[in-house]
């Protein structure tokens, strides 16, 4: 069974369980509005988001639903328009950190020996140092605020934690029936690691992207938020960025800061309910028991 066939599996269960699992279902239509709203996000925005030509400091209204910024700028807009980067940071950085994680855990746990132990040192090195402030010091020295910094150090800090997880799960399978019998037939190591080992694995990696998405969107607003990403750009953590520094609390524009913030912990949300439903897809154990089971069971 490949892995595309595997995850095609997956995917179908996760689509039933959806019509099944409220936590499921309102976190898949969280992240599709997301989607959507990341592919064409001036297409919803009623205004440019960077255009300063209305009334600074202007309450809601129904020309400007969230107010104005201190430079006349319109806050839905740049709430709008600020979901694409902080999407992409979230699906690039997640998709490259189960990558390596991939990589490493998995290989560390089928090839063994001195293998194991590099690859496991490397990951545990990474894994005691304190993330945020190497984050902030790689950022700082780098002097070069732009998307792929950001994505390259968010990725280079995100692997680790994954890769322990997968390297735990791959040691469980390497001595198993159907890896014995792979290797038997004179299958290659990759073979059997991407065909054999991988497929029973997806869901752990489905959830192991999930909650790297969710590292980098919460990481990169913060770095956004001390000034240390790129502050001409429209992001959410730019947004809180200038609303700290222009005091929009203390000015009488709170949704200037809490929009963004709202933003934020509603892609948390999503992401965070997709890997609890997905975890529940692959542990029927986690699942919760129907009312009319558990009355039974009581009975």
């Amino acid at each position: 069974m490949s892995i595309l066939h595997a995850l095609g599996v997956r995917l179908v269960k996760f689509y039933r369980f959806c019509t099944r699992s409220r936590k499921a279902a309102i976190g898949s239509l969280m992240m599709v509005i997301l989607l959507i709203i990341t592919a064409f996000p001036t297409f919803f925005a009623p205004y440019d988001p960077a255009a300063e030509v209305f009334t600074p400091h202007a309450g809601v209204s129904w020309e400007h639903w969230l107010g104005t910024t201190s430079f006349g700028q319109d806050v839905l807009s740049q709430v709008i328009v600020g979901t694409r980067q902080s999407m992409l940071i979230a699906l690039i950085v997640g998709l490259l950190c189960t990558i390596l994680s991939v990589i490493v855990g998995v290989s560390a746990a089928f090839f063994g020996g001195f293998i194991d132990d590099g690859l496991s040192l490397m990951t545990d090195v990474v894994l005691v140092i304190p993330t945020f402030p190497l984050i902030i010091v790689i950022t700082a020295y780098a002097k070069a605020s732009n998307f792929w910094l950001m994505v390259s150090v968010l990725v280079i800090t995100g692997w680790s934690y994954g890769a322990r997880q997968l390297r735990v799960q791959a040691l469980s399978f390497r001595n198993r029936d159907f890896l014995q019998a792979a290797k038997a037939r004179g299958e290659s190591s990759w073979y059997v690691i991407l065909f054999e080992m991988l497929p029973p694995m997806t869901s752990l990696i489905v959830a192991n992207f999930l909650g790297a998405a969710l590292y980098a969107v919460l990481a990169a607003a913060a770095l956004q938020f001390v000034g240390l990403g790129n502050i001409n750009t429209e992001s959410w953590g730019t947004m809180l960025y200038w609303a700290q520094n222009n005091e929009a609390l203390a000015s009488g524009m709170p949704l200037w800061a809490l929009a963004p913030g709202i933003a934020i912990a509603l892609l948390g949300t999503a992401l965070a309910l997709l890997n609890y439903a997905f975890d529940e897809v692959a542990n029927p154990a986690l699942r919760p028991v129907p009312r009319s089971k558990a009355s039974k069971v009581k009975a």
